[in-house]
C-alpha cells in the first residue's frame, strides 16, 4: 500500500535517498570512502536496533506461531471458545505489527513483507471467489494471490465476518482450509522478517549490522549515522503522514466504512494508537520490554530540552485525541456528532508529523 502522499516524498527524497540502496550494503574496505563526520553518535542506531526494531520483529514471529496455532485448534474443533481465542491471538499478533509501522524499511519492505502481510482494504468479492474456487490452497498458491487477498486482514474477515460476531458454527471446510492457508504464511513471513534482521535471509547478511554498523567503511547503504538517523526519522513521518491522511482521511473524507482498516474486528483506533507508539518506541530508543536507552532520537533531541518536552506532550496530545474518537471508527466516521473528534485528531497527528519534519529531521541532516 502506499506509505508517503507524493507531496511528502518529494520532499524527502534527498533525505530518504538511502532507501533505494537498503539492502545493498557493502562490506569490502575500498568501495566508499571517508565517509562524512558523525553528529549521531552509532549508539543511537544500535540502540534502536536491539531495543525496538529487533524485539519488536522478534513479539511478532512468535504471536503470528500462537495465532497460526489457535486457527488449527479451531478448525479441528470448531467451538466458541477456541474461536474466541484464535480472534484474540489475533488482536495480540495485530499489536507489534502496528507498533512496526515507525520503520517500515529494510527487509520489511524490500522483500515485499509488508503487503503480504498488511494491505487494505481487502475486497470481499475477490476473498468470497478464492473461497468458492476449488483450487488448492498450496504454500505456492497463496504466495501468488493478491496481496488484498491474504495477511491480516483476509485472517479478520474470516475470523471476525461482517459485524465482527461470527460464531464458530457459521464456519465451513473451505473458511478454515483458507484461513490456515494465510496464518502459516503469515506465520513463516514474520519468522523471515526476524531472522532477515538478526541471522540473514536470501543470501543477505543480517540487516542488524547493517543499519547498526552506519559510517563504518564499504556500508553504502548508510555511509554515515546521519543517514541512518534520517532512515528513523523518515519512518517517523511516514508514519504519521499515513495515520492522518491515510487511515483516518481516506474513510472519512468518503465516508465509506470498507476504506477502514481494521473494519471487521473494529480495531481501528487500536491500530492508530499503536502507530504512535511505534513513533514513541522509535524516539525514546526503547519498545515495551525495555524501560530505558541511554542513547535515542530523544537524546539527539537534548532530553528534557524544550523540544524533547515539546515532542513529548505532542505524543501525548495525539494519544488522547485519539481516545476521544468514539469507537467504531467505522460508523464515526459518517456520523456528524463525531467530526470534531476525528479532525482534532488528524490535527494533533499532523502537529506531531510537523515538529519532525521541521525540527528533528534537520538535528540529523546536518
Amino acid at each position: 500500500m502506499t506509505r508517503f502522499h507524493l507531496t511528502l516524498r518529494l520532499a524527502l527524497a534527498p533525505v530518504l535517498a538511502s532507501g533505494a540502496l537498503l539492502l545493498g550494503a557493502c562490506n569490502t574496505d575500498d568501495c566508499c570512502s571517508n565517509p562524512t563526520p558523525e553528529t549521531v553518535d552509532s549508539a543511537v542506531i544500535s540502540t534502536f536496533v536491539d531495543q525496538v526494531v529487533v524485539p519488536t520483529y522478534q513479539d511478532l514471529a512468535t504471536r503470528l506461531a500462537t495465532l497460526d496455532a489457535a486457527a488449527r485448534a479451531l478448525q479441528a474443533d470448531p467451538s466458541e471458545a477456541r474461536l474466541e481465542t484464535a480472534k484474540n491471538a489475533w488482536f495480540a499478533a495485530r499489536a507489534p505489527w502496528e507498533e512496526s509501522e515507525a520503520f517500515l524499511f529494510g527487509p520489511v519492505d524490500s522483500y515485499g513483507f509488508d503487503p503480504a502481510l498488511d494491505s487494505w482494504p481487502v475486497n470481499r468479492t475477490d476473498l468470497d471467489a478464492v473461497l468458492a474456487s476449488g483450487d488448492a490452497l498450496t504454500p505456492e498458491y497463496v504466495r501468488n494471490l493478491q496481496e488484498t487477498q491474504k495477511g491480516f486482514h483476509t485472517v479478520e474477515y474470516l475470523l471476525f465476518g461482517e459485524g465482527g460476531a461470527k460464531k464458530a458454527s457459521e464456519f465451513n471446510a473451505r473458511q478454515f482450509e483458507y484461513l490456515t492457508a494465510i496464518t502459516a504464511e503469515m506465520k513463516s513471513i514474520s519468522s523471515s522478517l526476524s531472522d532477515a534482521w538478526t541471522k540473514g535471509y536470501d543470501g543477505r547478511p543480517p540487516y542488524r549490522d547493517t543499519l547498526a554498523n552506519a559510517g563504518q567503511s564499504g556500508n553504502t547503504a548508510y555511509p554515515s549515522t546521519q543517514a541512518a538517523a534520517q532512515e528513523m526519522v523518515g519512518g517517523i513521518i511516514n508514519i504519521l503522514d499515513e495515520v492522518a491522511n491515510g487511515k483516518i482521511a481516506d474513510p472519512y473524507d468518503a465516508k465509506d466504512p470498507n476504506l477502514v482498516e481494521s473494519q471487521f474486528a473494529y480495531n481501528s483506533l487500536s491500530d492508530f494508537s499503536n502507530n504512535l507508539d511505534s513513533v514513541r518506541h522509535a524516539y525514546r530508543g526503547f519498545a515495551n520490554s525495555v524501560t530505558t536507552a541511554q542513547h535515542s532520537l530523544r537524546t539527539v533531541v537534548g532530553t528534557d530540552s524544550a523540544l524533547d518536552k515539546r515532542i513529548i506532550a505532542e505524543l501525548d496530545a495525539a494519544q488522547d485525541a485519539l481516545a476521544r474518537v468514539p469507537e467504531p471508527f467505522r460508523d464515526s466516521i459518517s456520523n456528524p456528532a463525531s467530526a470534531d473528534e476525528i479532525e482534532a485528531a488528524q490535527a494533533a497527528i499532523r502537529k506531531l508529523q510537523a515538529t519532525f519534519e521541521s525540527e528533528v529531521l534537520p538535528l540529523v541532516t546536518r
